[in-house]
């Protein structure tokens, strides 16, 4: 019989769709996949050319359990000119991807009976790794036609709340959150003296909007935990590198659990991210440029078929309403048996998303266009 602590936690959805299509893929089914959150370009060669030669060169062993100080105050340099966060390298703690630092951060902050606040939609783990801590989400409404901005958070703060979660650009939604908004995050948290796990791993994937770091702002920095990592902006999935920054007490605990589980990320691997930061950029230019047109194909495709879809600001989802044709869950499942197009059902990332699909345009421009026409074809005839 499984923990009562895994008992709450239930499997990815994202994973279990993009397990079946593989499936139906392995037996010869033509499966367009627009439902994992994966840059379907290669890392940049100089990335890649950085660790293999940090690999023949002996760094094969253990690394420092905080990440190798190079990387670290490569990261250090990358948050202060980019971000405008005052932190050092003893501020940082490179992690084997940034989920596995958002678990660190939640088994760290939150005790039993505590509570985090959550905007829905949200990424599915965030709920989770909160479960796993012993605590509970307390889930924010957000406005589907303002970029799924939330709304009303400062009535779900009470004596059990520890922790607001910002993620932006947004998984599912692909919202950006302005400076207003985040100003009202962070006098909340000020105020009520929260802390705030800013997710920004989708901060270089953005489209004629600022990226806005909530750590910047004023009184923020004892407040924030910033999130970061490397498999989105560089196409560095399968490296599993990301990074926490926060203050040292914080960071301390964080390393405990992380000293006890991970150890630590792959050390060569840790060579190939300095590159990433410290390299040219303009494969990342290239990457977003690429993927804005891919926005305008999908979102134009889907409001053509009557799908409404507002254009995302940032990361590479569009997150449909498709309640003309049914439930997420319902169009979903019929899409894949019926078209053999997998997307993911909106109920995965929250109550909110019931009536939603996620479509990931990490696809060809011919893909996308294949599946608009199999979605038209299935759901229009």
């Amino acid at each position: 019989m499984p923990s009562s602590r895994l008992a709450r936690v239930a499997e990815s959805p994202t994973l279990r769709v993009a397990n079946i299509a593989n499936k139906l893929k392995a037996n010869g089914a033509d499966i367009i996949s627009f439902s994992v959150g994966e840059p379907d370009f290669d890392t940049p060669k100089h990335i890649c050319d950085a660790a293999a030669e940090a690999m023949y060169s002996g760094e094969t062993h253990y690394a420092p359990s905080a990440g190798v100080k190079p990387l670290r105050e490569a990261i250090a340099n990358k948050l202060r000119t980019e971000n405008k966060l005052d932190v050092t390298d003893e501020d940082v703690l490179v992690t084997p991807g940034a989920k596995q630092a958002i678990f660190e951060i939640m088994m760290s902050v939150l005790d039993d009976g505590d509570e985090a606040i959550i905007c829905d939609p949200a990424w599915v783990s965030y709920d989770p790794c909160v479960k796993f801590a012993g605590a509970n989400t307390a889930w924010v409404p957000t406005d589907p036609e303002d970029g799924f901005t939330p709304y009303d958070i400062a009535e779900h703060i009470n004596e059990r709340t520890r922790l607001i979660v910002v993620n932006s650009p947004c998984n599912p939604t692909g919202g950006v959150y302005g400076r207003e908004l985040l100003k009202t995050i962070a006098d909340l948290a000020i105020d009520h003296d929260l802390l705030v796990l800013s997710d920004e791993i989708y901060e270089k994937i953005i489209y004629g909007r600022e990226h806005i770091s909530i750590g910047s702002m004023d009184g923020m920095h004892d407040h924030t935990i910033t999130v970061n990592g490397f498999s989105k902006g560089y196409a560095m999935t399968g490296w599993r590198l990301g990074y926490v920054c926060a203050q040292e007490g914080l960071l301390q605990d964080f390393k405990k659990i992380h000293s006890h589980s991970v150890t630590s990320a792959t050390t060569f691997a840790q060579y190939g991210a300095i590159a990433a930061l410290e390299g040219p950029q303009g494969s990342v230019e290239a990457m977003v440029k690429e993927f804005r047109i891919r926005r305008d194909i999908l979102i134009d495709g889907l409001n053509s078929l009557d799908i409404r879809c507002n254009k995302p600001d940032g990361a590479f989802y569009a997150f449909a309403d498709i309640s003309e044709y049914g439930s997420g869950d319902e169009i979903a499942e019929k899409l894949l048996s019926n078209a053999h197009v997998a997307v993911t059902p909106g109920s995965a990332f929250g109550e909110s998303g019931k009536d939603f699909i996620r479509i990931s345009y990490a696809a060809s421009q011919d893909q996308i266009r294949q599946g608009l026409q199999r979605i038209e074809d299935t759901l229009i005839g």
